[in-house]
């Protein structure tokens, strides 16, 4: 019986060629470097030739490195041209990701580094997204075990067999890739400045801790902010799913807020009788005591997102009587809270990264506000506004890396 045809399933019209195969070591040519003398500080004072480590392989291209050398210190290594690859070849990375991208300009290297110049023959901006949607394969046929630090078999790399349209087809498949990574990277772009935007809108529109006023305020808005008790703002919640009213177990994601314990664990570890567990129904609170790198003092967070749900109760939960509640919800993403956490868990040590506190403590925290309803409201608006605009450049980012991965698995043999 015939071999079927060598060719992807997903093709622009007028190509029907089947793809050729060639070793990798057949259609281009390699080249390394090496780190010029730390101890020489001639070779990186004032230096302006990029000089490539493993730290800058981040993105699919390349545009800048951490570190620059001197004339003097690239004397000694190869001036790689814009549109060679770059491939980290020994790094602690190598365990899941084959990090690779492309020059955007002149750039050396060092010896974590190998470079692949494509003859003419071969495309670059093709060559880039078949090691991208070949890349764990490639390691796991050329990763090299028991080695200190993870490294891969550049000689095997060489020796790797690519299915290779002809150069017409190479073209435009790296150019179709090359409009989408630009999309991705404008969105990221547009996600990033939002994201840093309101961070620095957190820390100018709510006093630091000992002052009474933001220093970034609406207009019209002068009067000092005031303490004030949690508990009296708000009120415990301790009623039960004594009834099963919800068969919904809910967590708190530092990131998400309050979701679906089973989709966020991708398992259920809540009991499955939850009658004795916390009913909590929308637009209610919660306070998780488990500590993380993102919420050091834990976390507080509303329930927006379903109209009931079942949280264990270890949470300290509550519901809102006074204060704007989008306000609130953007008062516990600042920092601002930290402080009075801290001193009611300071004497009580930290179990498994989970706080020794109290709920009475913890209603006893004092919160910084607006005396202005309207002012606090205005503020809640805004950063609820801009969590949309956060939430829809994420979703088209989310969108946009899901096409390029149908695409490569489709494009590609």
């Amino acid at each position: 019986m015939a071999e079927k045809p060598m060719a992807p399933r997903i093709r622009f019209k007028g190509f029907t060629d089947p793809w050729e195969q060639r070793k990798l070591g057949e259609l281009a040519s390699f080249g390394g470097g090496h780190t010029p003398s730390m101890a020489d500080k001639r070779n990186y004072e004032d230096g302006d030739v990029p000089w490539v480590t493993s730290q800058d392989v981040k993105s699919n291209y390349l545009e800048s490195t951490t570190t620059m050398i001197t004339e003097k210190g690239a004397s000694e290594l190869t001036l790689f041209p814009a549109g060679a690859l770059v491939m980290v070849t020994r790094s602690g990375i190598l365990r899941h990701t084959l990090p690779v991208a492309e020059l955007r300009k002149q750039a050396t290297v060092n010896q974590d580094i190998r470079v692949i110049l494509p003859y003419d023959s071969l495309s670059g901006d093709w060559l880039l997204q078949f090691l991208i949607a070949h890349g764990t394969g490639i390691l796991r046929r050329c990763g090299k075990t028991g080695t200190t630090v993870e490294s891969i078999d550049f000689q095997g790399i060489k020796r790797t067999v690519i299915p290779t349209p002809s150069l017409p087809e190479q073209k435009v498949i790296g150019a179709l890739f090359l409009c989408l990574d630009e999309l991705i990277t404008l969105h990221q772009r547009k996600y990033d400045k939002l994201a840093q935007l309101k961070k620095a809108l957190l820390d100018k529109m709510f006093p630091k801790t000992g002052e009474s006023a933001p220093e970034i305020r609406f207009k019209g808005f002068t009067d000092p902010w005031e303490q004030r008790k949690l508990g009296e703002l708000t009120h415990r919640i301790t009623r039960k799913n004594e009834n099963s009213e919800s068969d919904l177990p809910l967590t708190i994601s530092a990131q998400y807020g309050l979701v679906d314990q089973r989709a966020y664990f991708n398992s259920q570890v809540a009991s499955h009788d939850m009658s004795g567990y916390y009913l909590l129904q929308k637009g209610e609170f919660a306070y998780n005591k488990s500590t993380s790198g993102d919420s050091p003092w834990g976390a507080v967070k509303r329930l927006t997102d379903y109209e009931k749900g079942c949280l264990s109760t270890l949470y300290i939960c509550f519901g809102l009587d006074s204060a704007d509640p989008d306000f609130l919800v953007t008062y516990y993403e600042t920092d601002r809270w930290h402080h009075e956490v801290q001193l009611i868990a300071a004497e009580g040590a930290r179990n498994h990264g989970l706080l020794n506190i109290t709920p009475s403590d913890f209603f006893e925290t004092k919160l910084t506000l607006s005396i202005s309803s309207i002012e606090q409201r205005w503020i809640g608006a805004l950063f609820q506004r801009l969590d949309s605009l956060i939430t829809l450049h994420q979703r088209k980012l989310d969108l946009l890396n899901n096409v390029k991965k149908s695409l490569l698995e489709g494009m590609f043999v």
